[in-house]
């Protein structure tokens, strides 16, 4: 789940907002899992309805809608509902790119981000590991320090070769309906 699937900007709530102007449920179906599109469903179709009274009761509604999809979204993917965050969080450097290119098609700028971020680790650390051999001596107590970094070093460049293949769907596999929210009765 992408860092900020659960914020006031961010993708999931996007799409649901956008389902609720256009008062077109396709369009936040699939940003839930098939195991959670009944609780959707249901939830759109009072939704919709409450929402013409307009005031609170429109306002109060949406947020309805806004945390039943994103619980039913994270609940899918395995992962806990907390609450809706606020907008404008910080989700690093890497979401707005990979956002960015999923807009404009082009993966050119988070290709160059990314192997910038993966070349400056793989420079440091090794350089890292080339100041301790400089200094490890035949003796176990100058040799530890090198070993460590050295082992660090491998095992880092493994998790970011796994990281790179993993497929990141592959850990979640909680039911779409859990930690179910209160309902709206309609």
């Amino acid at each position: 789940m992408p860092p900020h699937c659960d914020s006031l900007d961010g993708p999931v709530v996007r799409a649901a907002r956008q389902a609720l102007e256009w008062e077109e449920l396709d369009l936040i179906l699939p940003y839930v899992s098939q195991e959670g599109e009944e609780e959707i469903i249901r939830a759109f179709d009072k939704v919709v309805r409450l929402r013409k009274e307009g005031g609170i009761a429109r306002q109060i509604a949406d947020r309805y809608f806004l945390e039943t999809v994103v619980r039913v979204h994270q609940a899918g993917e395995g992962v806990p509902f907390t609450g809706l965050k606020p907008a404008g969080l910080d989700v690093g450097p890497v979401i707005p790119v990979a956002e960015q290119a999923v807009e404009t098609g082009s993966p050119r700028d988070l290709e160059e981000l990314l192997t910038s971020i993966v070349s400056e680790e793989v420079w440091a650390r090794f350089a890292h590991l080339a100041e301790l051999a400089r200094h490890a001596g035949g003796d176990v107590a100058t040799m530890r320090p090198y070993v460590q970094a050295m082992l660090d070093l491998e095992v880092w460049a493994h998790g970011v070769y796994l990281a790179a293949k993993a497929n990141p769907r592959a850990e979640h596999a909680a039911p779409a309906h859990a930690g179910a929210a209160l309902e709206i009765a309609g």
